[in-house]
């Protein structure tokens, strides 16, 4: 009798650990710029396949010859942050971008992090903007055709997500705490009154998070820091997922967000995924960044991408693709 509850005990435990893995490999694949979890959102997808929406190409980036299968061919994914809560819903921008290319041969991802205001040419306008600007000329269409151009890579898949269920997620959850790097005050986006981000420890609701994640005006590094603040709120988020309590809410934080996700990725192809990256942790992760200089034009600010640091992340990128042999992509 004994023999048997310390199997059962074994068994809990290893189901404990399995879906704890599934867990941190779905929120890694899915890394929302803005803190989304990927095990959040498959639960939402699976509940709601009105998240589910193809893109006006089909299936298949022009930039491929064939459609790729995602356990067995390398792929990636454009994950967008939508701000458009200042405009209604209407002609919103990319507050956020970020590119991740998975192998499945080797089990490894690579993250890459976009400035919103990188200089990119834009196919809509036939012009040279910021990409973030792409979203407001043609949506989610024409932000995957500029990422194409300035990467020279195909993006086989996409997510946006719009920050209001960024908000009520960390608030499900509980808040988060994470450590403030320097005294700073930001703007709320509910009523325009000023947060007070003190140096050390805090503890945030999703009011905050936002505010916390989306500030860079005071951020001496601009872009480069408040990417690190979003993988702060990220980890942080990650760590409070996989308590307990919260795993038994995840058909609460699914309803929060089921009216606030987009994707062409299926749900079958994400439960085909997470067999095939089972063994994934976070040592598989190598995260990339664009070095580039500050310019400006009619007195409007641009992020240049250095040439020479372009091009590497183009080839790396390319390389993790299995697209090395494929020469230029124009």
């Amino acid at each position: 009798m004994e023999h048997g509850k310390r199997m059962v005990r074994k068994q809990k435990k290893r189901k404990k650990r399995r879906l704890r893995r599934l867990l941190l490999v779905l929120l890694l694949f899915l890394l929302s710029i803005v803190g989304y979890s990927g095990y959040v959102m498959i639960s939402a997808l699976s509940a709601a396949n009105s998240s589910y929406e193809e893109l006006e190409r089909g299936e298949k980036s022009n930039l491929r010859l064939d459609n790729v299968e995602i356990t067995k061919d390398p792929f990636s994914v454009l994950l967008m942050g939508i701000e458009d809560y200042s405009s209604g819903g209407a002609n919103g921008r990319t507050d956020s971008l970020l590119v991740a290319t998975f192998n499945p041969n080797t089990s490894t991802m690579k993250l890459l992090s976009i400035p919103r205001d990188t200089e990119v040419y834009i196919e809509k306008t036939d012009k040279v903007d910021k990409i973030n600007h792409a979203y407001a000329y043609g949506g989610k269409e024409e932000t995957i055709k500029s990422v194409e151009h300035l990467l020279e890579i195909p993006i086989d898949y996409y997510a946006t997500v719009n920050f209001q269920g960024f908000k009520d997620i960390i608030d499900e959850i509980g808040g988060v705490t994470i450590e403030v790097p320097f005294d700073f005050k930001e703007k709320s986006d509910e009523d325009g009154t000023y947060i007070q981000f003190t140096e050390g420890e805090m503890h945030l609701n999703g009011e905050e998070a936002l505010a916390y994640a989306r500030m860079r005006k005071q951020d001496p590094r601009g872009d480069f820091g408040r990417n690190d603040r979003q993988k702060q709120i990220i980890m942080a988020a990650i760590e409070k997922m996989t308590l307990a309590n919260n795993l038994f809410k995840i058909d609460e934080i699914s309803n929060h967000i089921g009216n606030n996700v987009q994707t062409n990725i299926k749900v079958i192809e994400l439960l085909a995924l997470q067999n095939k990256f089972s063994d994934f942790n976070s040592a598989s992760i190598e995260t990339l960044t664009i070095s580039g200089n500050d310019d400006y034009k009619n007195g409007v600010y641009y992020f240049k991408p250095d040439e020479l640091s372009l091009t590497e992340i183009q080839e790396e990128l390319r390389s993790h693709l299995d697209l090395q042999n494929l020469g230029n992509i124009k």
